[in-house]
């Protein structure tokens, strides 16, 4: 990939279920070159622990390590800031990246970014990302959602922001689990403007 398409994208991770999601989402970026910063919250490291064999350390630096070995990533290419890391570039307007996405979003972390809440660091990279006009995201994973949770993303959808629920779709013939998580992955890919042959886009096998 050419140097001056690549993306630096914040990813982040919270007490959701579907980690399986954000994992995959964060190993394609890598694979496509494209920088990640990374974010994780306490929540999200316990759901993690429980729908996959993957077990993290606790510290930014020892799991931006882990990591950085598990996807095999070149060095420095995967970033990993802790909740309260106020100096981390995602933090402020003046250097966030200009792409961030919360795969999973707790039904908490929407209702904290759509009405203002900076209580930790991935709260505070939503709403500069939102007040930079930057592209948000979300990609909530819940069911059934109450009035609540449909407000606030409409709310998150009015200031700018994408509402991408983790519903997979079907019509690609998904034959297991990672077929299901693939769909969802592809679609941020695909708003994320980064190239991706995951799943076949609708219509495209009658242009061959």
């Amino acid at each position: 990939m050419n140097q001056f398409n690549r993306h630096t994208v914040t990813v982040a991770m919270t007490g959701a279920s579907g980690a399986q999601y954000g994992l995959r989402l964060v190993e394609c970026l890598l694979e496509e070159g494209h920088t990640v910063y990374f974010l994780i919250s306490k929540a999200a490291q316990v759901v993690l622990s429980t729908e996959t064999d993957l077990k993290m350390p606790g510290q930014a630096a020892a799991m931006e390590a882990f990591l950085t070995e598990y996807f095999a990533s070149d060095p420095g290419q995967l970033r990993v800031f802790g909740k309260e890391d106020w100096m981390s570039p995602v933090a402020s307007g003046s250097s966030s990246p200009s792409h961030m996405v919360i795969c999973p979003c707790s039904t908490g972390t929407l209702s904290a970014i759509a009405r203002g809440g900076c209580d930790n660091l991935i709260e505070r990279a939503a709403d500069v990302a939102l007040k930079e006009r930057r592209k948000l995201i979300i990609v909530p994973r819940e069911t059934p959602y109450s009035a609540i949770h449909l407000e606030n993303m409409l709310a998150l959808t009015r200031m700018g922001a994408i509402v991408m629920p983790a519903s997979p779709g079907f019509y690609h013939q998904p034959k297991s689990i990672d077929d299901l998580v693939d769909f969802i992955v592809a679609r941020i890919l695909d708003h994320l403007d980064v190239q991706q042959t995951l799943v076949s886009r609708w219509g495209e096998s009658r242009l061959t």
